[in-house]
C-alpha cells in the first residue's frame, strides 16, 4: 500500500506523453527556451571543463536577490524548485501539514524520511477559506497558484497560516505566470516563510533544473546544510542569472499577460463544450469530467495528452488537468467528439 501511494506521488504528466502527441499534460510553457537564452547558455559550453566558479554563483544569487528585493543571504539556489522539497526533511518537522490537492513531491519526500504528514484537503472550489490546519503542525506546505487546481490564494490567506514555531513553505513555481504576481510573498522577508521558485516552466528549462528558495538565512542554512559541493553546474548558474535579469523579468511578465488572455479563450471554449472548469489563474486548467479516466484514454487515442488527476489527494476520479496552449481548439474538438 505504501509503495502504491509513493508511486502515485511520483507520477508526472510527462509519463502521459508519447512522441508526436499534442501535449496538454506538461506545464512547461514552450517546446524549448527562447533563442537568446539558448545562445547565452551555448556561450558557456566551453567552460564545462572547469568547476563552477564562486563568481558565477555570486552573480546568480545577486540576480535573484535584486529581482525580489531580498538580501543575498536570503537566497538559496536550487536544481529546480523540486529540490527545495527534497531538502524539507532537513528542517526536521514533527508534523507536516500538506494543503491538498497540490503538487505531490512534498508528500513523497517527507514520507520517505518517515516524517508524519497530514493532508488538509480543500473542497471545491479549493479555497483556503475554512481550511483547518492542525495547530501542532510545525511545517505547512502550500502551492500558490496551486498545481493542479490553478487556484490563486490571497497573500492574506497565505500569511494567516503562520504560527509560532511553524515554518510555512510556499510553492510559487507558477507565480511568474500570473500577471503582476499580485499574491506572491517572495518579496517579504519573514522569519518563518520560505518561498520556492522554479525557472523551468516559464523559460522551458525542465531539462536543466533551475530554481531557488527565498527565506530567512538561518532557515536556508538548515535547509541546505547537507547538500553536496557544487550543487548547481555552470549552465544552471548562468540560466538563473539570465532569467532573473530585469529584461527577462519584463519578458516573462509580457508572456504572462498573453497566457492570461489565452487562458480566458481556452476556458470559454471548454465550457462551451460542456466541460466544468475550476476558476483559477495558473497556466493550466482543472476540469471536472464524468468518467475522467475514460475521457483521458479516448483523448489519448486521438493523440491528445492531458494530465490524469487521480494521483492527487482530493481529486480521485473526476478531474483532468490541461496546460494552456495555443492549440486549445484541438482539445475542445476532442471533447466535443468523445462527449456527444
Amino acid at each position: 500500500m505504501v509503495h502504491r501511494v509513493r508511486q502515485a506521488a511520483r507520477y508526472h504528466g510527462d509519463q502521459a506523453v508519447a512522441p508526436g502527441m499534442l501535449d496538454f499534460a506538461v506545464n512547461v510553457r514552450a517546446e524549448g527556451p527562447p533563442s537568446w537564452l539558448v545562445d547565452r547558455l551555448g556561450a558557456r559550453l566551453g567552460d564545462l571543463g572547469h568547476y563552477p566558479t564562486a563568481a558565477d554563483t555570486d552573480r546568480a544569487v545577486r540576480a535573484v536577490a535584486e529581482r525580489h528585493g531580498r538580501g543575498m543571504d536570503e537566497v538559496a539556489l536550487l536544481a529546480g524548485g523540486a529540490e527545495g522539497f527534497a531538502l524539507l526533511p532537513q528542517l526536521a518537522p514533527t508534523l507536516a501539514a500538506l494543503i491538498a490537492p497540490s503538487f505531490t513531491e512534498p508528500e513523497a519526500v517527507l514520507s520517505a524520511a518517515n516524517i508524519p504528514t497530514e493532508h488538509v484537503v480543500l473542497a471545491p472550489p479549493f479555497s483556503l477559506a475554512g481550511a483547518r490546519v492542525p495547530d501542532e503542525a510545525d511545517l505547512v506546505v502550500i502551492g500558490n497558484p496551486t498545481n493542479p487546481t490553478s487556484v490563486l490564494h490571497t497573500r492574506e490567506q497565505i500569511l494567516a497560516l503562520r504560527r509560532p514555531g511553524r515554518i510555512v513553505v510556499v510553492d510559487e513555481a507558477f507565480a511568474d505566470a500570473v500577471p503582476g504576481e499580485p499574491e506572491s510573498v517572495a518579496g517579504l522577508a519573514l522569519p518563518d516563510v520560505v518561498v520556492l521558485r522554479s525557472l523551468t516552466k516559464t523559460w522551458s528549462l525542465a531539462g536543466l533544473r533551475v530554481g531557488y528558495a527565498l527565506g530567512a538565512p538561518e532557515v536556508l542554512e538548515r535547509l541546505t546544510v547537507r547538500r553536496a559541493h557544487w550543487p548547481l553546474g555552470t549552465l544552471q548558474l548562468e540560466a538563473v542569472t539570465a532569467c532573473c535579469a530585469p529584461e527577462a523579468v519584463a519578458e516573462a511578465e509580457a508572456g504572462a499577460r498573453r497566457l492570461a488572455a489565452l487562458r480566458t479563450e481556452m476556458v470559454s471554449g471548454l465550457r462551451a463544450a460542456g466541460i466544468e472548469v475550476v476558476d483559477g489563474s495558473a497556466p493550466f486548467v482543472l476540469m471536472r469530467v464524468a468518467d475522467a479516466e475514460l475521457a483521458r484514454k479516448q483523448l489519448d487515442s486521438k493523440g491528445i495528452a492531458v494530465r490524469r488527476c487521480d494521483t492527487f489527494v482530493g481529486l480521485e476520479g473526476d478531474y483532468l488537468r490541461a496546460a494552456v496552449r495555443p492549440e486549445w481548439p484541438a482539445l475542445v474538438s476532442g471533447f466535443w467528439e468523445i462527449l456527444r
